[in-house]
Order: C-alpha cells, then structure tokens, then sequence
C-alpha cells in the first residue's frame, strides 16, 4: 500500500532535476551515437551513474509512503537509520504492516518500548547481545528484539548478499512487511519489501 498523501517536495524535485539531466544526456548521445567516430562509453557510464542516483532517491521518497500509513515515527527511524549507516552499525528492523509476523519470526526477546531511534540504535550497538538478530516495530512500539527470520532461497552467489539482506527479502517474501536494513560492511541503507530490496538515500533530514 502507498499513501497517496506523503509528501516530500525536496525529494519529489531532486527526482524531476535527474530525470531532466537523464532525458537530456539520453538525446544527446542520440546524436553522438551518429558519429561513428565517437566512442559513447563514457557517456553511457554518466547515464548509469544518474540513473542509480534517480533509484535511490525514488526509493527513499516511496519509503516514506509505505510506512507513513502504519507508524507515526517516521523520522525516528530516519534519523536512527542515518546513524547506523554513518557509523557502520548492521541492522535489521522490520515494520509490522498488515498482515502478522507471530507465525514467520522467532527467538525474540520482549521489548515493549516506545520506539524512539536512540533505542533501535543502543539495540544494535556493536556488542550489545540482541544486536545480531532483528527488531519488530509495530506502530509506535519496539515490541521484540534478537528476532529469527526466514531467509530468502535467491542465489546469493550471484547477488552476493549477506545474511540480513537474505532475511529482509526472506520474510518480505511470505507477507507485506517493509524491512529496513544497514550494511555493516558499507554502511548502505536498504529496505525490503515484496521479496525485493531497494538501496536508499540516507540524508540528513
């Protein structure tokens, strides 16, 4: 689900500037690509480069729709998210949506905290023993921690990811939560949703 209403004109513009700049190197390597002379390498490697901007940008602004709808910390967890990415704290939290978790998760630890990012970001604290498993948010409540789940059956041979990634696109496979998840390696912020992850912008509010 979508909220309609989410708004984010910053994003929604940063969005129109790179479609722009996309449309506008698109037509001129339209006209490069009749010179047999030229070669358009490069040119195609600036296209990709926007084009990955555009993605993670788009993904960040629909972010905000998909959880809007079902917690009112939004921003909690965009701050909590900016500095676990910064400071290379792997993470996996999963928002709770429509459909129940209680039969796809176990192993979790009761939290019943209001969540809050100073809380998800002690939770996944290098060293902290509920830090390796995964956090379960429903609505405006960190209900669990040290939470088990499935993992995606995709080759991971070929997408070389590491075991939280698998356990986002895993149970985003089997019901409608939304996953958030921080690269320990990288710092790379992406969510999970539909048994697809997406890589998103993390950017100060």
């Amino acid at each position: 689900m979508i909220n309609n209403n989410c708004n984010s004109s910053s994003l929604k513009e940063h969005l129109e500037r790179r479609l722009e700049d996309i449309s506008s190197l698109a037509k001129h390597n339209i006209e490069l690509l009749r010179n047999e002379n030229v070669c358009l390498v490069q040119q195609f490697e600036s296209m990709r480069n926007v084009m990955t901007d555009i993605i993670t940008t788009a993904a960040s602004y629909y972010l905000k729709c998909y959880l809007s709808p079902y917690t009112s910390k939004y921003e909690d967890l965009t701050i909590c998210i900016r500095n676990l990415s910064e400071r290379k704290h792997g993470a996996l939290i999963v928002v709770e949506r429509k459909d129940p978790l209680e039969s796809l998760i176990r192993s979790n630890i009761p939290i019943g905290g209001t969540l809050s990012h100073s809380l998800i970001e002690s939770i996944f604290f290098p060293g902290n023993p509920l830090h390796d498993g995964a956090v379960l948010i429903r609505s405006e409540t960190v209900v669990s921690a040290a939470n088990v789940l499935p993992l995606s059956d995709i080759n991971v041979s070929d997408r070389k990811l590491g075991t939280r990634h698998r356990a986002a696109i895993g149970l985003t496979e089997q019901c409608d939560a939304l996953v958030l998840v921080v690269s320990e390696e990288t710092g790379q912020a992406s969510f999970a949703i539909s048994g697809a992850l997406h890589p998103i912008n993390v950017v100060a509010p």
